[in-house]
């Protein structure tokens, strides 16, 4: 191998059903550094990072890793572990109801001399794992006592406990607010100065650029470039990993009007539910797109939820087109013409094992009752509508959705809401974690959707975003609603609402 390399991937190819996931793909991962793959949804970087841990088994090509002969194999995570290499996915893969410690270290218990697990010892050496990357927890309690922010954390604790040479990050970032991501920074950089090299997988370029040394982009499955970071500016970078030069994305143009003369969709009164969010209200009118902006834990979801009845209002009234109505569970609002994008698709959103064809279709035939089946002409024909108007890329409405990369998957949960002709769609972080492309897409989907007349509900961590959608946004801060901002939406006032008035 090269002097100073650590890892080397040559010729890797690999072919899912109907699909080529990868063309002859090369990395080359150097001591001591921060690698960022970057690629639109589809690229193959997911496929990639996993023929390097040993769950796909690629068909072509060589993996190389320093100090061990020949190519290296991997036939299971267990496998990439014990040639140094860890990973944490974009999708939290910990189990809940074990405690902080016991996820830390399942796999790899310390024993005691009676070949015990040794609890007293890696509660210990887990708490002081957790003290030193400043994470504050009890790693006795279970990870589902504590935020999605914190279970990532978690995973990334894990691996760095691993004693790794190689460290893969895929999406990290995407569930952490900025005061997280500074840490984890601070901590990737800290392992690059003892000579981990570090491979970063990110959609947020600004991440890229802040802490990355040098760049591989991926197109459709093939290898376009590796470039150091200070020979790709941006506009290069986005332009390799699309082909083409990008759309402006401030080309969206959101309708400029008062929707105080349009009629009322949503009225909440007073609701509320406790220990998530104090008493709210809040007003949407027909054709209107509301930004919900604020920190992460700051109750975004929390309201969004209470207002589809994922969890039950304690207080309080909702009336929906002037009609006050009880929502007690989720199918109350789909019958109320409502329909909800949540923000983890891997535990809410997707059935795995079913096809996009099913996923699609499976909140229309849920409103529709079990006595009222689709036929499967009518399941095809929705599948294929709403495919073409979302631009799903995949083999087939019959291929496993999990087969799918993680924007497509996105939307194709996007398309079932659709699928219901809702009235009123609450999209919760709909472009967290899926390529700048596919962003603008659905973003000028949303747009287009309120020029239909559709009210929409935005959440997103990207302040950005939500100032080229939204006509109003409301701001929470500690679970309750401090403010709303119209007439003067800018970044620095959005900023200066969730700071509490702080410059």
């Amino acid at each position: 191998m090269e002097e100073n390399v650590v890892l080397t991937a040559r010729g890797i190819s690999m072919t899912f059903p109907g699909v080529k996931a990868l063309d002859n793909v090369d990395l080359t991962l150097r001591k001591g550094e921060i690698h960022a793959l970057m690629g639109e949804n589809g690229a193959g970087k997911s496929t990639l990072i996993k023929c390097l841990t040993g769950i796909n088994d690629f068909e072509a090509g060589e993996i190389r890793i320093d100090g061990i002969e020949g190519p290296v194999k991997n036939h299971s995570t267990r496998d990439a572990q014990n040639v140094g290499i860890s990973t944490v996915y974009q999708e939290v893969n910990l189990c809940p109801n074990l405690s902080v410690a016991e996820n830390l270290f399942i796999g790899r218990e310390p024993l005691t001399k009676l070949r015990t697990i040794d609890r007293k010892s890696y509660n210990k050496r887990s708490q002081k794992i957790m003290d030193e990357l400043g994470i504050a927890v009890d790693v006795t309690q279970n990870l589902e006592n504590y935020s999605l922010a914190i279970q990532q954390m978690v995973a990334i604790a894990r691996a760095v406990d691993m004693d790794c040479k190689v460290l893969i990050l895929d999406e990290p970032t995407s569930s952490l607010d900025d005061e997280e991501v500074e840490k984890l920074f601070v901590l990737m950089r800290d392992l690059r100065e003892k000579g981990v090299s570090i491979l970063f997988v990110t959609h947020f370029l600004e991440q890229v650029y802040a802490v990355c040394d040098r760049i591989t982009v991926l197109r459709n499955g093939t290898f376009v470039g590796e470039y150091p970071i200070a020979d790709l500016p941006r506009v290069k970078l986005v332009a390799a990993m699309m082909g083409k030069d990008l759309d402006d994305l401030a080309e969206i143009k959101k309708e400029q009007k008062d929707f105080s003369k349009e009629p009322m969709e949503i009225s909440a009164k007073g609701l509320s539910h406790a220990g998530t969010v104090k008493p709210f209200d809040l007003d949407i009118h027909k054709g209107e797109v509301v930004g919900i902006g604020g920190l992460l834990g700051s109750g975004r979801s929390e309201l969004a939820r209470c207002i589809y009845g994922a969890d039950k209002a304690q207080t309080g009234t909702l009336s929906v087109n002037g009609e006050q109505v009880k929502i007690n569970q989720p199918i109350d609002a789909m019958n109320k013409g409502m329909g909800m994008l949540p923000d983890d698709r891997k535990a809410e959103g997707i059935i795995a094992d079913l096809s996009v064809r099913e996923n699609i279709i499976l909140a229309l035939q849920a409103k529709r009752g079990m006595f009222k089946q689709l036929s499967r002409a009518q399941q095809e024909e929705i599948a294929d509508r709403y495919i073409e108007l979302v631009q799903i890329k995949t083999a087939s409405k019959e291929t496993l959705i999990k087969q799918l990369s993680g924007g497509n998957q996105q939307k194709v949960i996007l398309a079932r809401w659709l699928a219901t002709d809702p009235d009123f769609l609450i999209l919760d972080e709909p472009t967290r974690g899926i390529d700048i492309g596919t962003k603008s897409e659905i973003q000028k989907l949303i747009v287009k959707l309120a020029g239909e007349g559709k009210s929409v509900l935005f959440i997103s961590s990207e302040i950005e975003e939500m100032l080229r959608t939204c006509n109003r946004m409301v701001i929470m801060r500690d679970g309750q609603k401090v403010g709303e901002l119209d007439h003067e939406l800018s970044q620095e006032s959005v900023m200066k609402a969730i700071a509490g008035g702080e410059s």
